[in-house]
């Protein structure tokens, strides 16, 4: 009997155990700001922007491209400095020329035959490597961003969570779906079933704003399809791509799978688009080189390209809103890498009732944030990337007061001392500009913030599906019925609604598909959402008689 009734009890201490057990700590964007205050981790940035720093300036290397599985320099190098201040050379890296581009679409076709017939479980496992490697890496990657993009810590850390995590999700979707492969009705006595099978090259031309998420995600979306790839990324983050690449070759990813090319959109990008040998591509930019690219990669032959090309997100508040709740998330959506976020929100449509209330929680808000070297603690965001950007956000001011805009907050650039070689801008709102002025319609890519008054959501909805794009869009109130009108109407692929981390932006993958509509993206399926894989991978039917 004592044995008996031990055994029960013992059992039931473990089902109770297991019941209670805390879920693993996720870092998403969502909560990387107060992540970043345990010292632990602190200290582990600490200690990983020393490393970096002890290898820029005067210690700064030569960066090779990667193609066919060696090394390759070109007979022109570029040097690569940060926006933080434009005399700190972070490498120097190589003006590839067509030839190179030629070369790696070469060797990524040779290397197709045998990726492809490698067992879906193999490039699974492998990526997982990869995936495991960025994450072991994960503050030295962090820190690179910081200086070559100018990201905050949160910011940096969370490109580079994302990029591991979009590996294993698309590896658990390969998983899910059991390699593509789905049996069909039988013809007679003939067995029919539905294959996915890749296409061959793919090329992965990536942003500068999150390089490693954007680049990775793509790339390894393709790899565990059975394509194989090159990639090139923006001339301003080509260190980001290197690193990936380290990953790739450390994980073992076989030669010619992967491919690394630096270089001019003119050359390196030209040649991509052009060759017949390249069978699809991803690109991630503005519009007007998307539709370029769309228009031109499909001139001779069809062949699958996904474009994401930007947003002028809005964010809509209801007089039935939590204000601070809704001020809390345009600030963090408005000004979050300076506003360089395909997904930032760019405009605000509020309630007449409630501007003014809300224009005073924002500035309040805004004014407690630090602009500055992002790689200090408590730094909320740092500078623009680029002296386009930089120029992009005084032209926008400089045309927000000659309208006659009120300028809540911000509206300069900032030169006083250790800021005089960077490229940084203040956080800027204006008020007051007619709906129909072009800065509500241009995507800027900078921290500056459009407010207009509306009568109500509906006119806030109207108003916010205007434009060409379609990307993200969010909503503040309490009523269902406004809800309800919101999630029917808005004419965007990515809605929030109420969400106080982030009006338009923090999607992660396996919480939020992210993908546009419109302008914003010519597939109509997200990243790390249920559908994004198949997109790197073509139907065959097979019919098979005894």
């Amino acid at each position: 009997m004592p044995t008996t009734r031990t055994k029960p009890k013992a059992v039931k201490k473990r089902k109770s155990a297991r019941r209670e057990a805390p879920a693993p700590f996720k870092l998403t964007y969502a909560n990387l700001s107060a992540a970043l205050t345990e010292p632990t981790l602190l200290d582990k940035f600490d200690r990983a922007l020393t490393k970096v720093r002890a290898q820029i300036g005067e210690q700064a290397r030569t960066y090779p491209m990667f193609i066919g599985g060696e090394e390759r320099t070109a007979s022109m190098q570029y040097a690569k400095t940060s926006p933080i201040n434009t005399e700190l050379v972070l490498g120097y890296f190589q003006k590839g020329s067509a030839q190179d581009a030629r070369d790696a679409i070469a060797a990524a076709k040779a290397a197709f035959e045998s990726w492809s017939q490698t067992s879906w479980k193999q490039r699974v496992a492998l990526m997982r490597k990869v995936a495991k490697l960025i994450n072991r890496r994960l503050f030295e990657l962090a820190a690179w961003l910081c200086f070559e993009v100018g990201k905050s810590r949160a910011e940096a850390l969370g490109d580079v969570k994302e990029a591991a995590d979009l590996i294993d999700y698309y590896c658990n979707q390969m998983e899910a779906n059991a390699g593509f492969v789905r049996e069909l009705e039988p013809e007679g006595n003939a067995k029919c079933r539905s294959v996915l099978k890749p296409y061959g090259v793919w090329a992965v031309i990536s942003p500068f704003n999150f390089p490693m998420a954007l680049t990775t995600g793509p790339a390894s979306a393709a790899l565990i399809a059975g394509n194989t790839v090159v990639i090139k990324p923006a001339t301003d983050t080509p260190m980001t791509g290197w690193l990936l690449t380290e990953c790739m070759r450390e994980a073992g990813v076989p030669p010619g799978v992967f491919n690394y090319v630096t270089g001019s959109g003119g050359t390196v990008g030209e040649e991509l688009v052009t060759n017949p040998d390249v069978a699809g591509m991803t690109f991630t930019g503005s519009v007007e080189v998307g539709f370029s690219l769309i228009r031109r990669f499909n001139q001779d032959m069809p062949r699958p390209i996904v474009a994401e090309m930007g947003g002028k997100n809005a964010a809509i508040v209801s007089a039935k809103a939590d204000l601070k709740k809704a001020a809390e998330g345009i600030v963090r959506a408005a000004f979050g890498l300076s506003g360089q976020k395909c997904s930032a929100t760019s405009r605000v449509y509020v309630q007449r009732e409630v501007k003014d209330a809300l224009l005073e929680l924002l500035k309040q808000k805004i004014e407690a944030l630090t602009v500055g070297d992002p790689t200090q603690r408590g730094v909320f965001t740092g500078p623009v990337a680029n002296r386009n950007g930089y120029e992009t956000f005084k032209r926008a001011v400089d045309e927000a007061r000659r309208a006659g805009g009120t300028f809540v907050t911000g509206g300069d650039v900032i030169t006083e001392g250790e800021f005089a070689k960077g490229f940084f801008c203040q956080l800027t709102v204006v008020d007051g500009l007619p709906l129909d002025h072009p800065l509500f319609y241009e995507e800027l890519f900078v921290p500056f913030l459009l407010i207009g008054a509306v009568d109500s959501v509906e006119e806030g909805v109207k108003e916010a599906n205007k434009v060409k794009y379609g990307l993200t869009a969010g909503l503040y109130s309490k009523d269902k019925e406004e809800i309800r009108y919101f999630l029917d109407h808005i004419q965007a692929g990515t809605i929030y609604v109420n969400r106080e981390r982030g009006a338009t932006t923090g999607a992660w993958p396996g919480n939020q598909s992210f993908g546009g509509w419109k302008a914003s993206g010519n597939t109509g399926r997200g990243s790390g959402g249920p559908y994004y894989l198949q997109q790197y991978l073509r139907e065959q039917s097979q019919t098979v008689f005894p």
